[in-house]
């Protein structure tokens, strides 16, 4: 009885996902074990793929997540890739932080294998309406509230992407009628083929992962991919306070809807209630999802109060122009807590910020240098070896009345496996703080 229950529920399973078959005995190789390749890993073997995955970091987050897969039945090398794990491949799936650059790619583009990111296979098989945002900032909050409203007009939808929950990872529940509400990056664009959203929103561009592009104009050219394949019977929803983008209306097939900063709401709210408007959401009922939403994790998250002072993580802000917002947006002295892996951004944006509102910049990981180099005598700066002890020497700098701002203007990959596993330990220290704080006060 229990095999026919399975064999029910694999074939309810199936008629609701469209082109279940399109994967089954094909070679497919994953190139990343994050959270994304783990989950279009999982996804495609259940579907049948002959499925290998194959990382070139071997470190204990990233043996965490091989734990995770189907233990012994899908191959696996960690440190490093080889030739061999990408030859005879029918299909090659790429992680968002795996560059063009990589051997694997390199090796894959020369044996003419077909090269897709993780939306794209989950595209395939989604039977709902796909609602995909992307742009430098805001795609996080932007995303989680279309989510939000759409589950406060009675819709079921899913909250993916970069957002925490991979698109691959949450497909299989979907039916037709639903809505994905999905956060996209244009690493993850890059390789789209058939991807398809029925609204697309492209939030604003300014400078960054000018590591990975040769100049806003090739960084600009994988944001517009999300408008590739739509057509008359789908919306663009553009900003039309940002040149560069409401400059696109012209490129695209689509309907466009504009949004703009309106009084009383920020870039991010207009945008939502743009999208809304196509959806056909009640304006008074998106006006309350927005005054009650408190924000997103990681994202000006507010951690704790310490002896008067107020640890915040914004290990999101992987720009300099998000650290300038949450600067901005902070009120007395800060001790900002920022570096990471190197991503081709100009530090002297931040100058004016730090001179006002930074008393000083705890520096951390590879692009320590760097941003020393550009800051200069601007503001006190010190380095920390790992996060507890950033974290231990801010409690040392800050006074009663500041702000300890983890916004580290930088990618995380260089000693943490996401920026959510960054923001996690960040305040798994401050709680450490806490509870050392509560020892001393009780002797």
């Amino acid at each position: 009885m229990t095999f026919v229950i399975k064999d029910l529920c694999f074939i309810i399973w199936a008629l609701t996902m469209r082109n279940i078959s399109y994967f089954k005995n094909k070679k497919v190789a994953i190139v990343g074990l994050a959270r994304s390749g783990l989950a279009s890993a999982s996804l495609l073997y259940d579907l049948g793929a002959d499925v290998c995955v194959t990382d070139k970091s071997d470190s204990p987050a990233i043996r965490s997540a091989q734990a995770n897969l189907k233990s012994g039945r899908i191959k696996i090398e960690l440190g490093g890739h080889s030739k061999g794990f990408i030859e005879g491949k029918d299909l090659v799936v790429i992680s968002p932080g795996v560059p063009e650059t990589s051997q694997a790619i390199i090796w894959a583009r020369q044996a003419n294998i077909p090269v897709i990111s993780e939306i794209e296979v989950a595209s395939i098989l989604c039977p709902a309406d796909i609602i995909a945002i992307t742009g430098t900032n805001g795609k996080t909050t932007v995303t989680t509230l279309i989510g939000k409203i759409l589950s406060a007009d009675k819709k079921k939808v899913f909250t993916c992407g970069n957002i925490g929950n991979p698109f691959c990872g949450q497909v299989a529940k979907m039916q037709p009628g639903d809505y994905v509400s999905l956060e996209v990056s244009s690493f993850q664009l890059e390789t789209i083929s058939s991807f398809k959203p029925k609204i697309a929103l492209i939030l604003n561009l300014s400078r960054n992962h000018l590591d990975r592009y040769n100049g806003m104009q090739e960084y600009l050219e994988a944001k517009k991919r999300i408008f590739l394949n739509q057509d008359e019977n789908d919306y663009l929803v553009l900003n039309r306070d940002d040149p560069a983008i409401s400059g696109l209306a012209g490129q695209a097939r689509s309907k466009k809807v504009y949004f703009s900063k309106e009084q009383g709401l920020n870039p991010n709210q207009s945008a939502v209630l743009a999208a809304g408007g196509i959806l056909g959401i009640e304006k008074n009922l998106m006006l309350g999802v927005l005054e009650e939403f408190k924000g997103v994790e990681h994202r000006m998250e507010h951690v704790a109060d310490i002896r008067g002072v107020k640890f915040i993580n914004d290990s999101k802000a992987t720009t300099v122009d998000a650290t300038v917002w949450a600067l901005e947006n902070l009120s007395g002295p800060v001790v900002l807590i920022a570096g990471g892996r190197e991503k081709g951004n100009d530090y002297g944006v931040i100058l004016e910020a730090l001179r006002k509102k930074v008393k000083e910049v705890i520096l951390i990981g590879e692009a320590s240098g760097r941003i020393r180099d550009a800051f200069g005598e601007a503001v006190r700066l010190s380095e920390a070896r790992s996060m507890q002890e950033a974290v231990a020497r801010s409690q040392e700098a800050a006074s009663p009345g500041d702000s300890v701002l983890l916004s580290p203007m930088c990618k995380s990959f260089d000693m943490f496996l996401d920026y959510e596993e960054r923001g996690k330990i960040f305040k798994e220290a401050v709680i450490g703080l806490m509870t050392n704080d509560k020892i001393q006060s009780t002797k």
